[in-house]
């Protein structure tokens, strides 16, 4: 199936002091490494070492999609996060939306080889009663109309697909679930930016990781000036220097410049 052509992963194997340091930003559902790649290409000129891969099923068709569920998605990005750690002394996990739940899981899962967690309104839960019956519905209908561009500046396309694909939502569901029942699990640092409108995930899930995860350096930034996809918005400046200053103040350059 054919990669649509905003839809290229990015990578950046960094350079100068801070190319100790790896990035892995992870995009959310429906979408693909374009709602990433500004942000990437900020920590990337400031010499982190990045990777923005291209979950399965994304960026080709939502068809495509309801073939692959949250292994698919989860394997790409353990992989790439074992890359990076033979690459770098650290390596700090980014995620959007869906994104942000894949990284949970992954610092759930891997404890010390993740040293903190940035999250974009991270989703873990819905509140949306009819998910109830996604186990049955899915089986009979392929897609919904989709939630894409909830963005608040205008003229921007996340470059998402315009139905969601009910299996791999399906799945989405499980992954949410399994995130939740381990995010006591999770005990890096954390910065999580939430916007006050979103019309895609409900406050609900910030809520759940908050009330739920064992770290002690937890920051929740407010977003007043942008929708879901915060990435692509008018707060986006503000969450890469935010996200570059938190890495910093975490890796081995920040600190000896703490104890200088």
């Amino acid at each position: 199936m054919p990669v649509q052509g905003h839809a290229e992963e990015f990578r950046s194997p960094g350079s100068g002091e801070n190319a100790a340091v790896g990035v892995l930003l992870s995009h959310g559902f429906t979408g693909s490494p374009k709602s990433m790649r500004p942000f990437a290409e900020h920590l990337a000129a400031e010499g982190y070492g990045v990777a923005v891969p291209r979950l399965p099923g994304h960026g080709t068709s939502w068809q495509e999609m309801n073939k692959t569920g949250w292994p698919d998605w989860y394997a790409v990005l353990d992989n790439e996060l074992e890359r990076l750690r033979k690459e770098h002394d650290q390596v700090f996990l980014v995620g959007l939306s869906m994104g942000g739940c894949l990284v949970l899981r992954l610092a759930e899962a891997q404890g010390a080889d993740v040293s903190g967690l940035v999250l974009i309104n991270p989703s873990v839960r819905t509140d949306d009663k009819r998910l109830v019956v996604l186990p049955v519905l899915s089986r009979l209908v392929p897609s919904f109309p989709g939630i894409s561009n909830d963005i608040k500046k205008p003229g921007v396309d996340e470059g998402a697909y315009d139905r969601m694909p009910l299996r791999a939502l399906h799945s989405l569901s499980q992954l949410w679930q399994l995130t939740r029942d381990d995010l006591a699990k999770v005990t890096q640092p954390v910065l999580m930016f939430r916007s006050t409108v979103d019309h895609v995930v409900e406050p609900s899930s910030g809520r759940a990781i908050l009330s739920s995860i064992s770290s002690r350096d937890v920051t929740e930034t407010l977003l007043e000036d942008s929708y879901h996809v915060a990435t692509l918005d008018n707060d986006a400046p503000r969450i890469f220097a935010d996200s570059a200053a938190f890495i910093r103040r975490l890796s081995p350059i920040g600190e000896q410049g703490a104890d200088a």
